[in-house]
């Protein structure tokens, strides 16, 4: 069974930097894609970040382009996700995903797109 546990929210303030990472346990299969959701209290899940297996294929939301950094460390079966320049409204609950990856070897920023789900790690950015 597949596990994935974040780790590295917290609270900083606006223009500070955090790393997210988020660790999978009971892989079994070798090409998925992987990524970051976020939901902030009352709005929809957004998906932010995502990365396919090999790493060279990496996605992101407008919102975050530039700012946020999505890695996959294979050899620790560890993901990723290197947030800068932090702005209040990416204050939310963060989650790591695990899904199937497309015939094209795609990924996608599409909730449904993921069936395996972390329990979510907060941050707060403070302006």
């Amino acid at each position: 069974q597949v596990q994935l546990v974040e780790s590295g929210g917290g609270s900083v303030q606006a223009g500070g930097s955090l790393r997210l990472s988020c660790e999978a346990s009971g892989l079994t299969y070798r090409d998925y894609c992987i990524a970051w959701f976020r939901q902030a209290p009352g709005k929809e899940r957004e998906g932010v970040a995502a990365v396919n297996t090999g790493g060279e294929k990496t996605y992101y939301a407008d919102s975050v382009k530039g700012r946020f950094i999505i890695s996959l460390d294979n050899a620790k079966n560890t993901l990723y996700l290197q947030m800068s320049s932090l702005k209040s409204e990416d204050t939310s609950m963060y989650a790591c995903a695990l899904g199937r990856i497309s015939l094209g070897g795609s990924c996608f920023l599409l909730d449904y797109w993921y069936n395996t789900w972390g329990q979510g790690t907060r941050v707060t950015v403070s302006s």
